[in-house]
């Protein structure tokens, strides 16, 4: 996988791969990989099409990560870091980055926009919207998406630019400072990577 793989072009093996990458986030950061999830991570082809891609490294470090640790392990992982009673090790929640605080203007704000395109929190959910993984999925949806006056680039472009990029960066450098982190360090990382290789493609979109 490469950044030449994920660039934001008008093609559809491009795009479907953009949108695959976001759902992977989103699974991953929502719950600890099932055992299907994790087996099918440790199986990931590593090498990308052309050698020296912006994300052939983090994502060969992720795949080796999944190798390297069982399902109870990285379960344990993610309880430590974004479980337990009370206030977790690293937050996964946009509106602690922006404001400090959970349920905050930022939520109200994503609300409001997810709202004008259509969408509502699933009621069975726990988590707020603002949650890293609900977040990556609204990517997915905006991505791969068969409602062409939702599912487009300048929706793309507009969501990315409130919701994510202004915290998702932040949110990476918390799990990969935290020194119990092993598997979620080289998710953390791959993430920041490929949010950097979308920004730049919707820089270049102007």
């Amino acid at each position: 996988m490469s950044d030449d793989a994920l660039h934001l072009a008008p093609t559809l093996d491009e795009e479907t791969a953009r949108a695959e990458v976001y759902g992977l986030l989103a699974a991953l950061y929502y719950a600890p990989p099932s055992a299907e999830l994790l087996a099918q991570l440790r199986v990931a082809v590593t090498e990308a099409p052309a050698a020296g891609g912006f994300l052939e490294e983090p994502w060969r470090a992720l795949v080796a990560a999944a190798r390297e640790h069982d399902e109870a392990a990285l379960r344990a992982e993610y309880d430590t870091l974004f479980g337990g009673v009370g206030k977790p090790e690293v937050y996964l929640f946009g509106s602690h980055y922006l404001s400090g605080f959970l349920n905050e203007k930022p939520l109200a704000a994503l609300r409001s926009d997810l709202a004008a395109l259509g969408l509502a929190r699933d009621e069975a959910l726990p988590e707020t919207e603002d949650h890293i993984a609900c977040v990556c999925e609204v990517m997915r949806y905006l991505i791969a998406g068969e409602d062409v006056a939702v599912a487009n680039l300048t929706q793309q472009q507009a969501f990315f630019a409130k919701h994510l990029q202004p915290w998702g960066q932040r949110m990476c450098e918390a799990i990969t400072a935290h020194p119990q982190a092993r598997f979620y360090a080289a998710l953390a990382a791959f993430t920041q990577a490929f949010l950097q290789v979308e920004q730049q493609g919707f820089d270049l979109l102007g």
